[in-house]
């Protein structure tokens, strides 16, 4: 017989998977030019049309199916794995990525009223279990403009960064880039970021570096889905 936590928590994800067609399957991780109708950290649905000039530039990337795309010119659609790119040029290569994971976090947490939802038990004798993994030594966080993000290392003692949230900081309105605020994390290391009443688990892969790391390979979501 199924415990009563993990018949919720299979009923939570089911919720959760029936919402899926609804929810973003792409990020906008850079534009060039100025197309109508999409922003810079832009989430995109399947169906979404971005129209670009013949010298208009989008980076596309993809959460579950981790495609990271670079689009010159012509009609873009947006799909569940990748775009449909019609009269334009359009260079794909595989990220590595844990973005379907995060999404799936970040529904359940909303759904939990806000609280702090772990993928997995804690451990007894040990830090809890991570829920996604990140690529990318800084991540990005999506975060409300106001309060605290608090990032600290759970697995060793002694790495706790914190940093107000106030919009100079933030780009488009939510997202902070660890990077250009000069945190570097730990390889290998296990984190939780909290910011209002948000929470999450997270591991830097072992094998993650600095630099231009795709956003898909190093998002954080911690604002409340709509």
């Amino acid at each position: 017989m199924l415990s009563i936590p993990i018949m919720l928590l299979k009923a939570a994800a089911s919720a959760a998977l029936a919402a899926a067609p609804h929810a973003p399957t792409a990020v906008i991780e850079d534009i060039v030019g100025s197309p109508n109708g999409v922003q810079f950290m832009d989430y995109a649905e399947p169906g979404k049309v971005i129209n670009l000039g013949q010298q208009d530039t989008v980076v596309i990337g993809y959460l579950k199916s981790c495609w990271h795309e670079t689009i010159t010119g012509g009609t873009v659609t947006v799909g569940t794995a990748q775009s449909d790119v019609q009269g334009g040029h359009v260079e794909r290569s595989q990220a590595t990525c844990d973005g379907g994971k995060m999404m799936l976090t970040a529904q359940l947490a909303n759904q939990s009223a806000g609280a702090a939802f772990r993928a997995g038990p804690m451990k007894k004798d040990g830090p809890p279990r991570p829920e996604f993994t990140l690529y990318g030594l800084s991540p990005v966080v999506e975060v409300k403009p106001s309060g605290t993000l608090v990032i600290e290392r759970v697995d060793q003692p002694g790495e706790h960064h914190e940093i107000m949230l106030a919009p100079a900081w933030l780009t488009h309105g939510a997202f902070l880039d660890l990077a250009k605020v000069g945190i570097v994390l730990t390889a290998g290391g296990i984190y939780t970021a909290k910011a209002g009443t948000q929470e999450m688990v997270f591991k830097i892969d072992p094998g993650a570096t600095s630099g231009a790391v795709p956003v898909i390979s190093r998002l954080i979501r911690l604002q409340p889905t709509s």
